[in-house]
């Protein structure tokens, strides 16, 4: 691997963590737990010591190294001491089952494994099945297993100085991993170029020398990147925590002065769901970013009655694409309901089924920039599939307005394509529980084979069920849809029934699931029409 540019500095550990340690060397750079604190120079250090320490352990540049750690202090030194030694960091999940764990690293072919105590028990049952793991590193105090190399013990007497630095550009960082509903979790690379591009975030979000950015135990993973690494990028005093629930930021706001965080929108939910934050000096906070779920009027109200000085963003973005879009929602300058603009330097559109961009019409997102991944590791066909003349295509349906902001509507696995375009089931099911008499209705997409159409293009079959006591006529309920729903969302054929079969399990929650059921049990009424 060779230096970018001439320059360390193309490297992802040296431009996060060693530049502001040249920069700002006495500026506090991470707090853990209210208990530890460390300087930009001290962190510097400190990470140096653990690269040389794992250098030592045969940890050389290149190497595929599985990472599992709990401890959130550990995640930072780790993962930046990897990341300045050139090796391939697996970002495991503490959360996945032992069996996820045992086939993903084996997948992954990773030769090293590096854990802490809290996992250890865990690391004690999947080694006897990871052969091709060589070397065991814990982090924490030394094992009690024969072989199991102390990082600690290391670290302590190694030196503080810079290593050598490998991996640069568009050399592979780390593997971060998606939650698929089937199969194994996908391995997604990004480089240490993408990573960087991802640790500018804030550069676009209003921000001081006194910022402060607080987060808890999710930066393992794509967490990292998008948490740890633009936080200390961008020269702001990270605050570390183990928890980070609502009864803990209670506590850690106030005590750490904490100005920036990010989180999803039913946390608000549950904050302010209870007299608990009355009384409590949350006045520091100054940018609140919300993803992963839609945010309603009412809950944006109730964060600006008790934080009236925070900005409210919203985001959009995926672990093969970190935070693409983003804009502030409470000003008005973003519509509710958007997830904002491509920030700088990347690119947003949606594309209709024939691959054309299209405005104001629901289509396929597609996402662009220096920040996207690299592939899909070992997965060649999977990664041709959703990267496409540099644009990375997840499956998720949107609207980008003619001023360019970008409204998330949901999966595409889950829409129906009819007469050349995108509807979400939930648009005509809303439409039908809307007319008197319907308790309740299910939508599903079923295959139209009929001469001349597109082969992907679909019908819709609507089951419904009558409210108790009363009786619904097919073609009357069809008639009052017909008045509601554009052309490309009218049912094709409406099923009156006695009840909708319900189930529930974590692959995709009782909608999805409700959706499948019908066209298994029903798509024949169609097929026979």
């Amino acid at each position: 691997m060779a230096r970018s540019h001439g320059t360390p500095y193309g490297n992802y550990g040296y431009a996060v963590l060693t530049a502001n340690a040249l920069r700002t060397p006495d500026s506090v750079a991470l707090t853990y737990c209210g208990e530890q604190s460390f300087t930009y120079d001290q962190l510097n250090r400190l990470v140096n010591q653990r690269a040389h320490a794992l250098r030592a352990s045969g940890i050389e540049a290149g190497r595929r190294v599985a990472v599992l750690l709990n401890e959130t202090l550990k995640v930072a030194e780790v993962y930046l001491a990897q990341a300045k030694l050139g090796v391939l960091t697996s970002a495991l999940n503490p959360y996945w089952p032992v069996e996820t764990l045992q086939a993903v690293v084996a997948h992954s072919e990773c030769t090293a494994f590096v854990y802490d105590a809290t996992v250890e028990q865990v690391v004690d049952r999947i080694r006897p099945d990871l052969p091709g793991v060589t070397t065991w590193i814990k982090v924490g105090g030394p094992s009690a297993e024969a072989g199991v190399v102390d990082l600690d013990a290391l670290t302590s007497g190694a030196p503080e100085d810079e290593p050598e630095p490998a991996g640069f550009g568009d050399d592979p960082l780390a593997l971060y991993y998606t939650s698929g509903t089937t199969g194994l979790p996908k391995a997604v690379v990004h480089t240490h170029a993408s990573s960087l591009a991802t640790a500018q975030i804030w550069l676009d979000v209003p921000r001081d020398p006194g910022s402060v950015f607080g987060t808890g135990a999710i930066i393992w993973g794509i967490g990292f990147p998008a948490i740890v690494g633009p936080a200390l990028y961008t020269g702001m005093r990270l605050v570390l925590e183990q928890d980070w629930g609502p009864a803990n930021f209670l506590r850690v706001v106030p005590r750490e002065r904490v100005t920036h965080v990010s989180q999803i929108p039913s946390f608000y939910a549950a904050l302010l769901g209870s007299d608990d934050h009355a009384g409590v000096d949350l006045s520091t906070l100054r940018v609140i970013m919300l993803g992963g779920e839609p945010l309603t009027a009412a809950l944006l109200a109730r964060i600006k009655e008790r934080l009236p000085e925070a900005g409210v963003y919203s985001y959009y973005g995926q672990t093969e694409a970190p935070y693409t879009c983003f804009g502030r929602v409470d000003d008005g300058s973003t519509p509710l309901g958007a997830s904002g603009r491509a920030r700088t330097g990347c690119a947003v559109r949606v594309t209709g089924p024939d691959g054309e961009r299209v405005i104001g019409t629901t289509g396929e997102i597609n996402l662009a920039g220096p920040h996207r991944m690299a592939g899909y590791d070992k997965l060649p066909d999977r990664t041709a599939e959703v990267l496409r003349d540099g644009w990375y295509v997840g499956g998720d349906l949107g609207v980008v307005s003619a001023e360019g902001h970008l409204t998330v509507l949901g999966r595409r696995e889950d829409a129906i394509l009819k007469g050349g375009q995108w509807s979400q089931p939930a648009a005509v099911e809303e439409a039908a529980v809307a007319v008197d008499g319907v308790a309740e209705a299910g939508v599903a997409g079923v295959p139209a084979h009929v001469e001349g159409q597109d082969a992907v293009s679909q019908k819709i079959l609507l089951a419904v069920v009558p409210r108790a006591g009363q009786s619904l006529d097919a073609e009357k309920l069809a008639a009052a849809l017909a008045e509601r729903l554009p052309e490309h969302q009218r049912p094709d054929h409406i099923l009156v029934a006695d009840e909708l079969p319900h189930f529930q399990d974590a692959s995709g929650g009782p909608g999805k699931l409700l959706r499948r059921e019908i066209r298994e049990r029903y798509q024949h009424l169609l097929d026979e029409a």
